[in-house]
């Protein structure tokens, strides 16, 4: 059987294996897939996830539990030889070993890009999978617990300063919704107030969210101000070392709390690969997601997600290609699929079109915004139609229930406001109380003092 490889498990690696499962008859094809996680991250509910509105496993997509007929792998692909058709495959734990195939399949996504300023390296969390989500949900709980306890004064406003970098729609509803959940907790806490709590979004360029008009974006802008929430526009940050925030325009302040939005770049597993790359790092492929060279079409490799630079025919892209979000992904991994399906049957594949139909954002709990042409929606309504049309698009019923089960549950007893932060080390309360073996003593007891005066010893003399 032809032996099928994809990279990567995001949204275009597990739509293309589940589709495959369901296309491919007994026996057509082998496929494999790679990935490190063990699960498919739906990343428009990490802003959520953030904000404790979801429950952080309700936004994975398990691979091993929904992909029955695939081949997981959870591991990395760390080398590509195309012209040797083979993959170096490096596990967490044991040696690394060559994986042969015949079709490779590379949808390995996208990662935070960062800038070499000062500090973000140390000090910044990005929002890309659900464990930086968790993490900036633990520490704006564990934050206010301890700034609850704090006199006012630059201690406590450190601990309830909260910086978001990007105004992208990621950006906005991280900013969004951590805002709204800092509100939240405030009636939990009688020795802060709403005046005590800080939000700065830097954004470099003039205007936030260009998925949306300008108008509505100005809306968002103002409606964020209304909710006591600063955007720093025209504004770049240039330094974050220690946590003190030093913007371009002079101001400087301090931050417990650093979330990095502004962009991503493809992942750096192209930089060890034989297959063509384009400028921006990205795979290069034409319309119907085969990889391309400048001499035609590389036998045996497709691409699509954000690893890849997918032509975008209805002309609504950025510099002619789709930009990197969910909504190309999935549908690209869904075509992918079928055109595999299609290539293995000498059949001709079909390109990749789709027309964005409209953006909707979530702005924390009963506020959103929805943008189609020149129709906008806010407030209520785009917040409804943002929970339905999310809650309907992550993968499998299973999830969705378990999404919409939350979502009505929060509603009823609200959302929950525990802090988990000593998860990061579990070890620390049994460590701290655990019996251990009394230290060996420095040395063996020193052996008993001769006497000073000895008794003259007996001499036995012979008797003859």
């Amino acid at each position: 059987m032809p032996k099928i490889l994809i990279v990567g498990g995001g949204y275009a690696g597990f739509y293309t294996a589940l589709k495959l499962e369901k296309w491919l008859a007994r026996g057509e094809a082998e496929v494999t897939m790679v990935d490190p996680l063990p699960y498919m991250t739906y990343q428009p509910f990490l802003p959520e996830v953030a904000a404790g509105s979801i429950e952080p496993r309700h936004a994975v997509v398990s691979h091993r539990r929904h992909l029955k007929k695939t081949n997981v792998v959870t591991a990395k692909v760390t080398k590509i030889d195309h012209a040797n058709k083979t993959a170096t495959i490096t596990p967490a734990f044991g040696e690394a070993w060559e994986q042969a195939y015949d079709i490779i399949v590379v949808t390995a996504g996208s990662v935070s890009r960062t800038f070499p300023i000062p500090g973000v390296a140390d000090q910044a969390i990005g929002m890309k999978n659900i464990e930086e989500a968790i993490a900036v949900r633990d520490r704006v709980l564990t934050n206010f617990d301890k700034a609850s306890n704090l006199p006012a004064g630059p201690a406590r406003d450190r601990l309830l300063t909260f910086v978001v970098v990007g105004g992208g729609f990621a950006g906005i509803e991280t900013f969004a919704e951590l805002r709204n959940f800092a509100s939240s907790l405030l009636p939990l806490y009688p020795t802060l107030a709403f005046e005590d709590t800080h939000f700065h979004l830097i954004e470099a360029m003039g205007r936030i969210m260009p998925e949306v008009s300008l108008k509505t974006s100005l809306w968002v802008i103002k409606d964020l101000a209304n909710r006591g929430a600063e955007i720093h526009l025209d504004t770049q940050l240039t330094s974050a070392v220690g946590g003190k925030i030093e913007l371009s325009t002079g101001q400087t302040f301090e931050s417990d709390t650093i979330v990095w939005t502004a962009g991503v770049m493809a992942n750096p597993v192209l930089r060890n690969t034989d297959l063509p790359i384009e400028e921006r790092g990205r795979l290069r492929v034409q319309a119907d997601l085969r990889v391309i060279n400048d001499a035609g079409v590389v036998a045996g490799a497709w691409g699509a997600g954000d690893v890849s630079a997918v032509p975008d025919l209805t002309g609504g892209g950025v510099g002619g290609f789709c930009v990197p979000n969910a909504q190309h992904a999935v549908r690209q991994g869904k075509l992918m699929a079928k055109n595999i399906v299609a290539s293995l049957r000498e059949e001709s594949p079909i390109d990749y079109v789709h027309k964005n139909l409209g953006a909707v954002a979530g702005l924390g709990l009963y506020d959103g915004v929805f943008q189609s042409g020149n129709f906008a929606v806010k407030g209520l309504p785009a917040w409804f139609m943002h929970r339905g049309y999310h809650g309907l698009a992550v993968p499998t019923w299973e999830r969705k229930i378990r999404v919409f089960g939350n979502w009505f549950l929060n509603f009823v007893l609200h959302r929950d406001v525990v802090s988990l932060e000593a998860r990061v080390a579990p070890r620390a309360a049994f460590e701290e109380f655990a019996s251990r073996p009394k230290p060996a003593a420095d040395s063996a007891p020193a052996a008993a003092a001769p006497a000073t005066t000895a008794a003259p010893a007996k001499v036995a003399v012979p008797v003859k």
